[in-house]
């Protein structure tokens, strides 16, 4: 795996073709519109507030309870990427773009959707967890709010980026630069203390997810690289509805030595009087096809030399 354990001065662009970062950004500000949307129309039509979190975002978010999760299985990843509020979504687009852009710069574009979504998932699945194992949220687990936001995914996304070059330099106009693990450590204890009490779940799914984006980097430093089903799938699905633009895998010859028809690693000998001389005698006392196929170019190239 390819990781750059350096700073490259590049401007942030958004905009580049095939930019992972550029289509999260683009669905949780398209999802946070949606709802939105959907809410002005519920308040403009005299409907209240609690049908609106029934009929639309509860269809959206992830709920504690499994029995109400099994009914609706989906949200485990449309609970990704749904903010309600404003501040939710700028806070969380921000640190996606921070920890997201340093992620591509470290490692390319086809790691930070799958580092996203497994922390999502594993989040998910300790929120779940966590509220139906101990009593004392069990009892009380139809009342607990549903879980929304990219908050996990974060996590995961800021703990692999870290894990992955802890020493990355950031405003490098302060002091030569401030190393990447102070800025994670003031986005957990931010990300923490926004939670308050009483979200055992959610602190839960935040641990969890910045486990699997740790897990992510030290699987794929070893050559594992738990995303690579996901990028073929995608790539799959992109040549089913776009076929004329396929994706080719190349061989790793191919890709290393590209369409050059010299062989690698071919031995030239230096061309010398002397060497001439001692193949010549050879020609005379053993013939010609028994030389070498070295002995056999360095004649070609003493002929044209000559």
């Amino acid at each position: 795996m390819q990781v750059n354990d350096y700073t490259q001065k590049r401007i942030p662009l958004l905009g580049q073709d095939s930019n992972a970062l550029t289509w999260l950004i683009i669905i949780n500000a398209s999802v946070f519109i949606i709802l939105n949307f959907l809410k002005i129309v519920y308040t403009l039509s005299d409907i209240p507030d609690q049908l609106f979190q029934r009929q639309i975002l509860n269809w959206y978010t992830l709920p504690a309870s499994l029995e109400t999760l099994f009914s609706r299985p989906w949200v485990v990843f449309s609970s990704f990427f749904t903010h309600f509020g404003v501040l939710s979504l700028i806070g969380n687009v921000l640190w996606l773009w921070c920890f997201g852009y340093i992620l591509q710069d470290l490692t390319g574009n086809q790691k930070l959707v799958p580092i996203y979504i497994y922390g999502g998932v594993g989040g998910a699945f300790f929120f779940v967890f966590t509220n139906n194992i101990f009593p004392a949220l069990a009892k009380h687990v139809d009342a607990i709010p549903n879980m929304m936001g990219a908050g996990a995914c974060l996590m995961a996304v800021a703990v692999a980026t870290t894990t992955l070059s802890p020493n990355y330099r950031i405003f490098p106009l302060i002091n030569g630069g401030v190393p990447l693990w102070v800025l994670t450590i003031v986005f957990v204890a931010i990300d923490f203390a926004a939670m308050g009490k009483g979200k055992a779940g959610i602190g839960s799914a935040h641990v969890a997810a910045g486990g699997m984006g740790f897990l992510y980097v030290k699987q794929l430093r070893k050559g594992n690289n738990w995303g690579a089903w996901m990028i073929s799938l995608w790539q799959w699905l992109d040549d089913l509805f776009n076929p004329e633009k396929k994706h080719v895998v190349k061989k790793e010859k191919d890709r290393l030595f590209y369409k050059n028809n010299a062989m690698p690693f071919v031995k030239t000998p230096n061309f010398t009087q002397q060497k001439l001389d001692e193949i010549l005698d050879k020609i005379n006392k053993e013939g010609y096809h028994l030389l070498t196929n070295e002995e056999k170019d360095f004649l070609k190239r003493a002929s044209k030399e000559a």
